[in-house]
């Protein structure tokens, strides 16, 4: 009968039949362990590629959408800070509880002024909304309120007005943000021989009434006088 010697170090037995079997089962295990740890970091590498792929991405025509509504806006606030109102404006000028002295959805007269409570006529017409709040708490300070508050807001603005080659020329309510294309839109649109290039403009604001040549997208401001003329080519 034969005896079996091992040596521990090497983990092989000395027998001629059993050595074999006994490498083969030690490779073995160690081929099955690094593959389960291989098998086991390719997972993970997955899972970080694949939580990475998933993430949302902003659309470069969302961003586009973004850029365009914040310039509009701006173009609007700036318009609301710096507008001057005129004739045919209709206004609300607020006292903060103080209902009495306070005015809501009144037209400027012809030459631009309004009627107050206990002030009488106050003129607003040239004036900006703030100078208008300083305006009237000026003349409430004092002798009628100790620290007056003042809001005012345009509920109304004049019109605008677009004639020539306009299938219905006239006068049309103001938007903020109106356009010379969007007026024309208003206005049923444009004539087949209008000219994209002999568009025109009285504003509201010259004091010399001076016609002046703007394009198709240029702004129009309320009271402002846009014409359209013919294409002759």
């Amino acid at each position: 009968m034969h005896s079996i010697r091992c040596v521990p170090s090497a983990f092989m037995c000395s027998h001629p039949l059993l050595t074999p079997l006994s490498l083969i089962s030690y490779q073995f295990r160690h081929v099955l362990v690094a593959g389960l740890i291989g098998g086991y970091f390719l997972s993970l590498t997955s899972l970080t590629f694949a939580q990475t792929d998933s993430l949302p991405s902003s659309p470069a025509s969302g961003s586009q959408t973004v850029v365009v509504q914040d310039v509009v806006s701006s173009e609007v606030s700036q318009f609301l800070s710096t507008y001057r109102m005129g004739t045919g404006d209709v206004i609300s000028i607020r006292v903060f509880g103080e209902p009495d002295l306070s005015i809501s959805n009144v037209r400027l007269s012809e030459v631009g002024t309004v009627f107050l409570p206990t002030i009488g006529e106050t003129k607003v017409g040239g004036l900006t909304l703030t100078e208008v709040e300083r305006a009237v708490a000026d003349r409430l300070r004092g002798r009628i309120l100790v620290n007056p508050r003042v809001s005012v807001s345009v509920e109304q603005y004049r019109p605008f007005f677009i004639n020539g080659l306009v299938r219905s020329p006239g006068a049309y309510p103001y938007q903020p943000g109106l356009t010379v294309r969007k007026a024309s839109s208003l206005a049923g649109g444009l004539h087949e021989r209008a000219s994209l290039r002999k568009i025109f403009v009285i504003r509201a604001d010259d004091p010399f009434q001076k016609q002046e040549r703007i394009g198709i997208d240029s702004v129009v401001f309320p009271g402002d006088i846009v014409t359209i003329e013919e294409s002759f080519f």
